[in-house]
């Protein structure tokens, strides 16, 4: 692996989303420190909106490219803040949900605190009640 500790917030946080593009759940989960908490506030009522730890987070997230197959992401953009290790994205998915074929846009607003090279807070903001029409009221978690 290329040395992350090197890279700047806003190219750690591209490409964490690059690696999220290749539907490459492990090596996304393996762009996270072992410590890692990440939030989903908007998360549909009764899934879980947090996670702690590497293997909580890739236990949710490593059958994604099962359920939804994102295609491109069309909009993005990646913000440097005041802290050297914080950086902000406003970006969009587009892609088809596999199990009904209904099309998947998606926008989302991700807040990424890294150390030492990885991701050490993840916070995402998406709209539920589109992924919900998306899914047609499935999940891609159980």
């Amino acid at each position: 692996m290329e040395n992350l500790k090197n890279k700047t917030a806003a190219q750690l946080l591209r490409n964490s989303l690059d690696t999220f593009l290749a539907k490459d759940m492990k090596g996304w989960s393996e762009l996270c420190a072992d410590d890692v908490v990440a939030e989903f506030p908007f998360a549909p009522e009764g899934s879980q909106a947090r996670f702690e730890g590497r293997e909580a987070l890739y236990a949710y997230l490593k059958d994604y490219p099962n359920f939804i197959n994102v295609k491109s992401l069309p909009t993005l953009k990646i913000y440097e803040t005041d802290d050297a290790n914080v950086a902000i994205a406003e970006w969009s998915a587009s892609g088809v949900v596999i199990g009904n074929g209904n099309p998947y846009e998606m926008s989302y607003a991700t807040f990424v605190t890294f150390r030492d090279g990885l991701i050490v807070h993840y916070r995402e903001y998406w709209n539920p009640q589109a992924f919900m029409k998306a899914m047609s009221g499935g999940s891609f978690a159980e």
